[in-house]
């Protein structure tokens, strides 16, 4: 029977380039993938020559593809049903932004499709407060897998750490907040607990 996988990791943990990576290797070997991401994260939108909207997947290290988007009200479940397409395996990418209803619809897909769920995304938002697609996942994946990165003084980065315009961590807000490096910075606990503790002085 198929699984669903949760990898997840701190940002700049490669994330998104495991899932390319799973992506191809699945299609090299003969497989039809069905890449999503949710519909909120928009960083790497393009528009084509049309005028029309690309949604589009991006790496860091500069790995790209095109994905379908997963809107806030959509069941992937009824998306998948017929299948027209034939797919044989999913990743989604950015997969905390997913609602819990989506989560428990691929865990379904699974079971009635024996189609292969991969979901690659955060654990926690920047007050390292599980996102519901995250928290989701940690309860009904049949296989759970960190994917670790370091902070800046070389220890486990577990921590999503939001910054303001002038530098200054930020500790209250929106939990979802689309951004990358110039917004947020992993780092370890002891790390991001002294820059709280200097920002209060």
């Amino acid at each position: 029977m198929s699984k669903l996988y949760f990898k997840f990791g701190a940002m700049n943990s490669s994330k998104t380039a495991n899932a390319l990576m799973t992506k191809f290797n699945y299609e090299e070997k003969g497989w039809k993938v069905w890449l999503i991401k949710p519909s909120i994260d928009t960083r790497d939108n393009q528009i084509d020559e049309n005028g029309n909207v690309v949604s589009v997947v991006r790496s860091r290290i500069g790995l790209s593809a095109i994905t379908d988007v997963i809107e806030k009200n959509d069941n992937i479940y009824e998306r998948i049903k017929s299948n027209d397409n034939g797919y044989n395996v999913i990743i989604c990418d950015e997969c905390q932004f997913l609602t819990e209803n989506q989560v428990d619809e691929l865990k379904r897909i699974t079971i009635d499709y024996n189609i292969p769920v991969l979901c690659f995304g955060l654990r926690s938002d920047f007050q390292t407060k599980l996102f519901p697609g995250s928290k989701r996942l940690f309860e009904i994946a049949d296989s759970i897998t960190e994917i670790k990165s370091i902070c800046k003084c070389g220890t486990k980065a577990i921590v999503n750490a939001r910054f303001d315009a002038s530098g200054q961590v930020v500790v209250d807000g929106n939990q979802i907040e689309i951004g990358g490096n110039e917004k947020y910075e992993s780092m370890c606990w002891k790390c991001w607990q002294k820059l709280i503790a200097e920002r209060k002085k």
